[in-house]
């Protein structure tokens, strides 16, 4: 049995939740989400809560409660919360800067990396070496930040490059004499 499939997601006061055949949709304050539902889950909405429970009892359906589960939590607290990620860049000279719809980023090549925020995302430079992104759809707000990493990933001997916040690099010894 599923720990986290067995709890219902409950809906807050501004939001709602409607099933249109095979789609389960949410609205709040943030704007609407959609997710495709599977056959073999069953949802329910009621008393202000999304029950999600196993349709029947294959091993496909038991698999895949606890993740729908969370991916409906993931719609509830996209509309109501937003979801952010932080980036920090190391590095002498590396920098980011977000103008309008685009993020430029000088990370050591002899060109500017030029990044288009998709549509639903916003991006923010605090500071040259912090990028923001957030945005109501945690799968496009995690896509955004892990291309963004991409061009220049975290390297173990100095530390140069994009981590996320919080992330722990492994640091190496370097050659000695």
């Amino acid at each position: 049995m599923s720990r986290i499939g067995k709890v219902p997601v409950t809906l807050p006061d501004n939001v709602t939740a409607t099933i249109e055949g095979s789609t389960l949709s949410v609205k709040g304050p943030k704007g609407t989400l959609a997710m495709p539902m599977l056959d073999d889950i069953s949802y329910g909405i009621e008393d202000g809560r999304i029950v999600v429970k196993p349709a029947n009892e294959t091993k496909r359906a038991r698999s895949f409660w606890g993740m729908h589960r969370t991916l409906v939590q993931n719609l509830v607290t996209g509309v109501t919360e937003g979801f952010t990620k932080v980036l920090e860049i190391t590095g002498v000279g590396y920098r980011a800067a977000a103008q309008g719809r685009n993020l430029r980023l000088q990370l050591g090549y002899s060109h500017d990396v030029n990044i288009a925020v998709p549509e639903g995302l916003e991006v923010k430079t605090p500071d040259q070496t912090t990028v923001e992104i957030s945005g109501s759809d945690r799968q496009k707000v995690g896509q955004l930040a892990a291309e963004i990493r991409r061009w220049r990933k975290p390297e173990p001997y100095k530390g140069k490059g994009i981590k996320y916040r919080g992330e722990y690099i492994f640091r190496k010894e370097g050659k000695k004499k």
